[in-house]
């Protein structure tokens, strides 16, 4: 009877732990795409508007995604040195303005999410604050953005406003100051993961 009464519980035990391991959720970690992710900054001059691509950039995002979306991080890494227009003459402006010579990368992390809205199967609106680099220069900024998961692959899109000057970025002139660029730029992205 002990005997029978022992196997029993074991048996139970065994069950609640089998079945319990099915409801435990785990964070799957996610590395970006860089020949499919696409991030383009937009400016103006007293000239014409111009914009720059970066042609190389990584990052990884780890998250849980059941009923609700939790990230648990989320990381962009952006050579600053691979921002490119096209043309020399201002890439070698963005780059001094930049002081690439001292600050190599810009990056991205991110420290909070504030709240993410559900916009259908696997399809998320997300309101977050992260840590933005420039220079040597962190900033906290706020970042809205669409987050869709199909599959193993992870998009996101979105774009941000910043100034230049909050970042004690100059500005890039050329032609001895008769062109001059906007303070405020637009960074807009499509990143998979």
């Amino acid at each position: 009877m002990k005997l029978t009464k022992h196997i029993s519980k074991g048996i139970f035990f065994f069950a609640i732990l089998f079945f319990s391991s099915f409801s435990v959720v785990q964070s799957q970690e996610y590395n970006l795409s860089n020949s499919d992710s696409e991030l383009k900054v937009y400016g103006t001059s007293n000239v014409h508007d111009w914009e720059i691509n970066a042609n190389e950039q990584s990052g990884v995002i780890d998250l849980i995604y059941s009923n609700e979306l939790e990230i648990n991080k989320l990381k962009i890494v952006i050579p600053a040195e691979s921002l490119k227009s096209g043309k020399g003459g201002m890439d070698k402006n963005t780059y001094k303005a930049l002081k690439t010579d001292k600050y190599k990368n810009i990056t991205f992390s991110l420290t909070e999410i504030k709240s993410s809205t559900r916009l259908g199967d696997q399809k998320y609106k997300v309101k977050a604050l992260g840590n933005l680099t420039i220079s040597g220069v962190t900033k906290n900024v706020s970042i809205d953005f669409n987050l869709d998961i199909n599959s193993n692959t992870i998009h996101i899109v979105g774009e941000k406003s910043i100034k230049m000057t909050d970042f004690n970025v100059e500005p890039p002139t050329a032609l001895f100051g008769s062109i001059t660029t906007g303070d405020e730029i637009t960074i807009k992205f499509k990143t998979k993961f």
